[in-house]
């Protein structure tokens, strides 16, 4: 029985998982395409994609910007496209859920806490009424190429994971389960990793995308990370990112994918 107790920095998370690691190969497809995102909540921006670099503008001209991506997909025609956005010296996880076919997107804005944030205990959080995570997430929808109109996105949050109990294989030295308790939080524990022996219950948020496949995000509480997978049940397969800083110093980020196999241990179902 392992009495393993050391929680460890994103970046240490990074070199564990990187080793012969299920990654999903980055895709050509979206290269050399033009993609206008019509946001809900009015804003426009303009998403250019060659082989190596995504390239916004905003139609206000408020923001502008390069950055490296990555885009996979687990799911033929929807689109996982992830990079950082630093603007003013605060950096940014975005990731893009792109659905050419409904021609909509989810588009969830990450950000780590300042080093004065995490400082705040989690008691002193509780008391005080707010989330026990200082890491924020925001999730945003809207249209491909069309203006906005109410009903564009099918994409909507979803308890159809409630009650499972999924394990996810990383690579040949990484495994870890997740419960899905309810509608804001799941629990996971690492079998097998650097990780080994820990285990947690953080606030999580699930979205449905198509029949059987859901965007998860998780943020954590103890070590400030910011997850987000796309859980394909029909295949067995997920993939996605981990974002925080990249070791105790709060001046550098690790932003790393990680894919999986994964498979039903069991489901839990509660009387009503």
């Amino acid at each position: 029985m392992t009495t393993q107790s050391d929680w460890i920095t994103v970046g240490a998370l990074a070199e564990g998982f990187a080793p012969q690691a299920f990654i999903l190969p980055q895709l050509a497809d979206l290269a050399g395409q033009q993609l206008t995102l019509h946001f809900a909540n009015g804003w426009v921006i303009e998403h250019r994609f060659d082989a190596e670099q995504l390239h916004w503008h905003a139609a206000d001209g408020h923001s502008s910007g390069s950055a490296p991506y990555r885009a996979t997909s687990v799911r033929p025609g929807i689109y996982l496209v992830d990079f950082l956005k630093t603007e003013q010296g605060q950096t940014w996880s975005i990731t893009l859920v792109i659905d050419t076919l409904s021609q909509s997107f989810t588009a969830v804005i990450g950000n780590m806490p300042s080093e004065q944030e995490t400082r705040q205990g989690i008691y002193q959080r509780a008391l005080s009424g707010k989330n026990l995570t200082c890491v924020e997430a925001q999730f945003l929808h809207g249209s491909l190429d069309k203006p906005w109109q109410e009903g564009a996105c099918p994409h909507a949050p979803s308890s159809e994971l409630v009650g499972i109990r999924n394990r996810y294989r990383y690579s040949p030295t990484e495994e870890y389960e997740h419960i899905y308790l309810n509608e804001n939080y799941y629990t996971w524990q690492c079998l097998k990793g650097v990780e080994q022996g820990l285990c947690d219950t953080d606030r999580c948020h699930y979205y449905k995308i198509a029949d059987e496949l859901y965007l998860f995000v998780w943020r954590e509480k103890i070590i400030p990370t910011l997850g987000l997978v796309m859980i394909d049940l029909r295949e067995h397969r997920s993939d996605g990112k981990i974002f925080g800083y990249a070791e105790g110093s709060f001046d550098a980020f690790s932003n790393f994918p990680v894919s999986s196999y994964c498979n039903l241990i069991n489901t839990t179902v509660h009387e009503a």
